[in-house]
């Protein structure tokens, strides 16, 4: 009688939304090659219904700027003494590291003890800041995929054998929900004019940016009473009613940004998923002061933005701090809702960055790499 194999065990940490949803395309990519895969470690409820036997969820870890780190350390510590412990007891065949990393790149060094091999999927913005940490990718990161296009070269540039595996977003085909169900459903007419606002979808994000975005809705209806706003809620946050007429759309958040005629976009995943969705945007950022002004100082991106970022050059304005202020956003919202050749011009540019992101099946491809190199070596 044949021996039944042991599964392929992987832990895998995910911190914040995003990378939920990245983790849990992966995670499906991985069964759909070796069915019997388990995953241990934390991540949200996108992978938690793919079957992972999770310790921490990303409402509890998604921590945004310095300063918030340094108030949360505490439970920071435990989470990743927690890891580390488990990570003694499962040895599991593989790590896989998503994002997040002021975490997963301390848990990288911590656990190098155990000889566990590492994957890194979506890479941390080095090339923007804190270079120095390219030296933990050098010394304990085993695999390197990457879904930008520009990382590939800066990072082997500094030798790190990276694989470009395309973007998944790449694979976005719309949203479920069609524009004219999407319309009806908010009681809005082909003949609107639609704001959608997308203010992040962590806590701290909201907060930061609600307050402006009102303001700048306030602006922009006095000059348009009849604009029409709709609000992309994420999973797990609270959103003030501070102002009136606001439709609120969390089921399809896709559906909210592909449907608007421009979006007012927190900087993040956002900002390229409308640009994939074809959709004009101005994109704004805030951090606490502090992290501000440390963020200032060690930034070396010319960019915030991803769509920026991706081009190399200026498709969609974006504003940081105390540029992210009611009147600027105002002014740069109101050229992409009054005018569609100011529409048309961004969307020109949208599609040379589709073009960059490389073609479908980001997820796929990366499963087969990390499944090649997990079972021979």
């Amino acid at each position: 009688m044949m021996k039944k194999l042991s599964p392929i065990t992987f832990f895998i940490v995910a911190g914040e939304p995003s990378g939920d949803a990245h983790g849990a395309s992966l995670m499906r990519a991985i069964k759909k090659e070796k069915p019997e895969s388990r995953f241990v470690g934390h991540g949200g409820d996108g992978m938690t219904k793919e079957g992972l036997e999770r310790m921490y969820h990303t409402n509890q870890l998604g921590i945004v700027g310095f300063s918030e780190v340094i108030k949360h350390l505490p439970f920071m510590l435990t989470a990743m003494n927690r890891s580390l412990e488990r990570l003694k007891e499962l040895r599991p065949n593989r790590i896989i590291l998503i994002d997040y990393p002021g975490f997963n790149l301390r848990l990288a060094k911590k656990s190098a003890e155990l000889m566990v091999p590492i994957t890194y999927f979506i890479l941390p913005q080095l090339w923007a800041w804190k270079e120095k940490r390219i030296k933990v990718f050098q010394r304990h990161i085993d695999q390197s995929l990457s879904i930008f296009p520009f990382e590939k070269n800066w990072f082997e540039a500094r030798s790190v054998i990276t694989n470009f595996v395309g973007h998944p977003f790449s694979d976005i085909i719309g949203p479920e929900t069609n524009k004219t169900q999407f319309l009806s459903k908010h009681g809005l007419s082909k003949s609107d004019n639609i704001l959608t606002l997308l203010p992040g979808s962590r806590q701290q994000e909201i907060d930061r940016h609600w307050p402006t975005y009102c303001r700048t809705v306030e602006i922009l209806r006095t000059e348009t009473p009849e604009l029409k706003v709709v609000v992309g809620k994420a999973n797990g946050v609270t959103i003030p009613n501070v102002i009136d007429n606001l439709l609120y759309e969390e089921h399809d958040v896709r559906a909210a940004m592909a449907h608007g005629t421009a979006a007012l976009t927190a900087s993040g995943t956002a900002t390229l998923e409308c640009a994939v969705l074809d959709t004009p945007e101005v994109v704004c950022y805030k951090l606490s002061v502090l992290s501000g002004q440390i963020a200032k100082k060690i930034n070396r991106s010319p960019f915030i933005s991803m769509t920026n970022l991706i081009a190399g050059r200026k498709i969609v304005p974006e504003f940081l701090q105390q540029q992210a202020n009611a009147k600027n956003l105002s002014m740069a919202l109101k050229p992409l809702l009054k005018y569609k050749n100011e529409r048309q011009k961004m969307r020109d540019g949208f599609e040379e960055v589709r073009r960059l992101l490389g073609l479908p099946g980001a997820y796929d491809r990366a499963a087969k790499l990390i499944l090649k190199r997990t079972i021979y070596g």
